[in-house]
């Protein structure tokens, strides 16, 4: 049989251990109530702050950028989709394209496009030089890129230099004179008389058609430089020392003029030979 004295151990051992399972449950109940507080400010700091951080995220278009979104979403919507994101078999997508791209494509006059052709052909541009930087800024600030820096492109450009570049870069496709030539599948290399310093610029930052893409990794802006001068000051101010220039389209106009000329002028010697003889 248990004794008095046990109950009474007993009884003041489970007396003792009440209070320290209740201060246990006080504890576990201050916790989880301040996780919910924690958990409620949390969310409720989310909920104001959120749309700032999103409205920090897309910034607002500064003004010239805005004024090119309003010509963009006339005239260049229908191919290139809101947001200039494209729009399958009409335009490709403008994100990440840059001003570069902008200038070259709209300030030649290639774009907008009339008819869907093989490749944009040169025309006189729709929009005037304001209106291109207006366009370029848009699609600068939608999806970032390439741009043509500001400024004298020729700046202590070095002629030689140039000439070396472009006849190793350039002249396989756009010819030694710079007249141009055919490629494939019905596209050409344009001819570079009518091009300005920045479009030629802008040409290389972008690789418009079948033209690859000279960066500055590949070619310098220094270099860059040496080529449009020797571009614009000595293939367009060439004065052909050789002769005529035979329109300096290549070796095909040398070819019918060498048959044409040379071949026949032979053939008509030897038969005045033959009939002296």
């Amino acid at each position: 049989m248990t004794s008095d004295n046990d109950r009474r151990r007993g009884l003041l051992a489970r007396l003792r251990g009440r209070p320290v399972a209740r201060s246990r449950g006080r504890r576990r109940l201050g916790a989880a109530v301040r996780l919910i507080a924690a958990l409620t400010l949390a969310g409720g700091a989310y909920t104001v702050f959120a749309p700032g951080v999103q409205a920090q995220e897309n910034p607002p278009l500064t003004g010239a950028a805005a004024e090119g979104k309003a010509l963009f979403d006339v005239s260049c919507v229908t191919c290139h989709g809101r947001n200039a994101q494209g729009v399958e078999g009409r335009g490709p997508s403008l994100i990440g394209a840059g001003a570069a791209s902008v200038e070259f494509q709209v300030g030649s006059g290639r774009m907008p496009m009339a008819r869907q052709e093989a490749q944009a052909q040169r025309k006189p541009p729709v929009f005037t030089d304001e209106q291109v930087r207006q366009l370029g800024q848009y699609v600068q600030e939608l999806g970032g890129g390439p741009q043509v820096p500001q400024g004298n492109l020729r700046e202590g450009a070095n002629l030689a230099t140039g000439g070396e570049l472009f006849r190793i870069n350039c002249s396989q496709c756009h010819a030694f004179g710079g007249g141009g030539g055919a490629l494939s599948s019905g596209k050409y290399a344009p001819s570079l008389h009518p091009a300005t310093d920045r479009q030629i610029y802008a040409a290389m930052l972008s690789g418009p058609q079948n033209m690859p893409v000279f960066g500055d990794n590949q070619i310098t802006p220094e270099q860059k430089a040496d080529i449009i001068a020797y571009i614009q000051e000595s293939l367009k101010a060439d004065q052909d020392q050789g002769g005529f220039n035979l329109g300096r389209y290549g070796p095909s106009t040398e070819g019918l003029a060498a048959f044409l000329v040379g071949i026949v002028a032979l053939v008509f010697a030897s038969l005045w030979i033959a009939g002296k003889s």
